[in-house]
């Protein structure tokens, strides 16, 4: 341990890989924004904790369980001509899983929209909402952890990179939550990214890799033009007033 807080290779390596992980965290901290806005608002903050606290418990219990999830990459069976391992179908599941409550949700949002509803918290049992929060937990944790074992070595460089990421989610999860549910058409761009990252699961438990940059790429020009729209908007809100 002491050769390693003395190696500055061992600082650069956990802040690129905990950088990594705060940026593959992000999906987890979109849906957890949008399926705890189903529960009342008072106690939407713990859903979100717990769902985090839950996917940090995932990931070291996973880390100190490295041979096994090494084991998971390992074919076993095959179909049409291609070899499928348990990772490629915890990503199938996972991927059809987004692909199916990112629409859902969608289609209620429209709803609520048609009908002049607000579409407010309390429409499902926290029981059900922490069920769905660690159903995805599972899916992004072996995401996360894979990633960490390919990028280190050291055990005790990914675990501290991991909980430094999970820390900084944990700090973000209520504003960044409060953001997206107060603004709706940022809410539905977070929906849309979750339609993204099913697809992207998907093609990825198919053996069809897509790189991730190009996703976060388009998330984040998407993103950008979003945030001159809300600007344009509070611009416009200020002019009377000002003129008032």
């Amino acid at each position: 341990m002491l050769e390693l807080l003395a190696d500055p290779n061992a600082w650069l390596s956990l802040l690129t890989l905990t950088l990594l992980e705060v940026v593959l965290g992000i999906d987890n901290v979109i849906f957890l924004s949008i399926i705890s806005a189903k529960l009342p608002e008072q106690r939407q903050p713990a859903a979100r904790r717990l769902g985090l606290v839950v996917a940090l418990a995932l990931r070291v219990v996973l880390l100190f369980s490295i041979t096994w999830i090494i084991g998971l990459t390992a074919p076993v069976f095959e179909l049409v001509g291609r070899s499928f391992s348990w990772r490629d179908l915890v990503l199938l599941g996972g991927g059809v899983f987004l692909l199916v409550k990112a629409t859902t949700e969608i289609h209620a949002y429209m709803e609520n929209e048609e009908h002049g509803s607000a579409g407010g918290g309390g429409t499902a049992s926290f029981a059900a909402v922490v069920a769905q929060i660690v159903a995805l937990d599972v899916v992004f944790s072996i995401d996360s952890v894979l990633t960490a074992v390919g990028m280190s070595g050291e055990l005790a460089i990914m675990i501290a990179a991991v909980v430094i990421a999970m820390g900084v989610m944990l700090w973000a999860a209520e504003p960044v939550s409060d953001f997206v549910n107060r603004h709706p058409t940022v809410k539905m761009l977070a929906l849309a990214f979750l339609l993204l990252i099913g697809v992207t699961l998907v093609a990825d438990g198919l053996q069809f890799h897509i790189p991730r940059g190009y996703l976060y790429f388009a998330v984040a020009f998407s993103a950008a033009v979003e945030a001159v729209n809300l600007l344009r908007k509070r611009n416009r809100r200020k002019a009377p007033a000002e003129k008032a």
